[in-house]
């Protein structure tokens, strides 16, 4: 497999691998605690793999490798399993924010990051942002109403869905780049929204 073909698959690894592990041990153990420890291990790792693999920390996987830690480590040190679980909605309530702040001064945060992957008009990438910017609202949401209302087990299986709807969100994307911009050059998929650990 080659470096560009690799390297999708890698980054949603460093988010998917986490979570499951996280949701595997939670359902065997219904030890919150203890599963946690285990994200906090699985991210360590995933971001180890991802660096010797692709010889760098890529921006996104870092962002949710490290945030993943952090929560995780925040929720053991206070023994507060609601701290990991609000993770998604601080971290996608914030990338939306980001999104809509950029947008009204005129700095796409998309085009600033994937700008020299894929050229499309002004227009085009804000279509794309706000794309992304209600994605990660509703995930927020999702999330607020699933940690609210459910078992630990069904947050848990609720969060590794969310990784998988991110992925089928940004393939989604494919054609509308296909239409509005210059793939020639473009590297596979953008990386899925962050909604993972």
């Amino acid at each position: 497999m080659t470096d560009r073909a690799r390297a999708p698959w890698i980054r949603w690894g460093v988010d998917a691998v986490p979570a499951c592990a996280f949701l595997v041990v939670l359902l065997i153990t219904h030890d919150f605690r203890l599963a946690t420890w285990w994200l906090v291990g699985a991210a360590a790792l995933a971001l180890a793999v991802g660096l010797v693999v692709e010889r760098r920390l890529a921006p996104m996987p870092s962002v949710i490798g490290v945030t993943a830690i952090l929560f995780g480590g925040v929720s053991l040190a206070l023994h507060r399993n609601d701290i990991l679980q609000m993770k998604m909605t601080i971290v996608d309530t914030t990338l939306g924010l980001v999104i809509l702040g950029g947008l009204i001064i005129r700095k796409n945060p998309l085009k600033l990051l994937l700008g020299g992957a894929v050229k499309l008009t002004d227009h085009a990438w804000a279509v794309l942002a706000v794309r992304y910017m209600i994605f990660f609202w509703a995930c927020a949401a999702a999330n607020e109403i699933v940690r609210r209302t459910q078992t630990a087990e069904t947050w848990a299986i609720f969060r590794v869905a969310a990784i998988g709807a991110a992925i089928l969100f940004a393939l989604a994307q494919i054609p509308f780049l296909m239409k509005q911009g210059d793939l020639s050059h473009a590297p596979p998929p953008p990386d899925p929204p962050e909604p993972g650990f």
